[in-house]
């Protein structure tokens, strides 16, 4: 059996439920300073908002929209000690409106510049024990270039957004090999573009890019999330589908707290389904979608026939209605990227789930 290092996965991940006000308020009780907060209506329409300790409070970005980044000085205003601190803006604060968060903890504070790779960054957040640092950095139009993450392993996952100008939002799987799918959109996954990511500049200490003006434009400005698998915290891969309401289980080796599923092909289902725990436990049939502003819960359809369903559990999650949604169909590949709590600790420690 493999131990984990993270007795304790809210430490490094946690998800915060809160409910605007439409004025200021400080929200508590994430369990720790976060250096990554992405925040979304749960029960209207409204942006996906991302906010990064290392491009600073108040600067966001959209994952369901190409736009550059905004600063918006009423948004996310502080990362605190034990949360972060909202002004009035409707996307983050609605009066009334129920939010989740979800939370992550990089490195300290903004970070410092990293010279591993062939582009040294303006700064790189890295948490090595949990396998996520936040980097940014200056594009230069050439192709196999490498930039320095600090995880001290190989990444298995990376998101990237230019932040200067309107572009998509690159990604990368190790699972997948060689090529790119989009965050922000329902393209499946596109193999041999190689003008994306550089997968063998993927290495313990860097990621790799190419030339592609969505990753690496000539005085561009950038900000890159890479995550490498921990035991018994973090797993990121794919998985195919058996078309079942019976579906596939997929093994992570902890019980996931928060699950992110993409199907790899492009069609009207291949949304960025996002489950949590902490919204809803079992059966989970209430995603919301990385890639869309709709409220959470079925997307289109009927909700009798046509919303997602996982199951979670203490080693892993199982597609559940297999047909009527982005897991449908047998044979159908899906990438995903979880992260949670082992019941197993340090040295065979037993450690209490949270």
């Amino acid at each position: 059996m493999a131990y984990t290092t993270i007795n304790k996965s809210s430490d490094y991940f946690n998800t915060k439920l809160y409910t605007g006000n439409g004025s200021t308020q400080s929200i508590t009780g994430v369990g720790f300073q976060p250096d990554w907060t992405w925040i979304k209506s749960r029960t209207t329409t409204g942006y996906h908002n991302v906010f990064d300790a290392v491009r600073g409070a108040t600067k966001r970005i959209f994952t369901n929209d190409t736009g550059a980044e905004q600063t918006t000085s009423n948004s996310l205003t502080s990362f605190d000690s034990d949360g972060f601190s909202l002004g009035s803006n409707g996307d983050v604060n609605g009066n009334t409106q129920n939010q989740v968060s979800w939370n992550w903890k990089a490195g300290t504070g903004q970070g410092s510049s990293n010279t591993d790779g062939s582009i040294n960054s303006i700064a790189t957040s890295a948490n090595a024990t949990s396998g996520f640092s936040i980097v940014k950095y200056t594009g230069n139009g050439s192709t196999n270039q490498t930039i320095g993450h600090g995880l001290g392993t190989v990444p298995d996952f990376v998101i990237v957004k230019q932040t200067n100008t309107s572009r998509n939002w690159p990604t990368y799987s190790r699972a997948m090999g060689n090529g790119v799918t989009f965050l922000d959109i329902t393209d499946g996954f596109a193999s041999g573009y190689t003008n994306y990511f550089y997968p063998a500049g993927m290495t313990t200490t860097t990621f790799g890019i190419s030339d592609n003006g969505n990753i690496n434009e000539s005085g561009g400005t950038y900000i890159a999330y890479v995550f490498s698998s921990r035991t018994g915290y973090s797993k990121f891969g794919k998985l195919t589908s058996n078309g079942s309401d019976d579906g596939t289980f997929t093994y992570t080796g902890f019980a996931p707290k928060w699950v992110m599923l993409k199907p790899s092909v492009t069609d009207g289902w291949s949304n960025w389904y996002i489950f949590d725990t902490t919204r809803k436990e079992n059966l989970n049939d209430m995603p919301l979608y990385a890639n869309l502003s709709t409220q959470e819960g079925y997307y289109g359809g009927s909700p009798a026939t046509d919303y997602a369903q996982i199951d979670i559990l203490s080693n892993g999650f199982k597609i559940r209605r297999g047909s009527g949604w982005g897991a449908g169909g047998s044979g159908r590949e899906l990438i995903y990227m979880a992260f949670g709590q082992s019941l197993v600790g340090t040295n065979g420690v037993t450690a209490k789930a949270r």
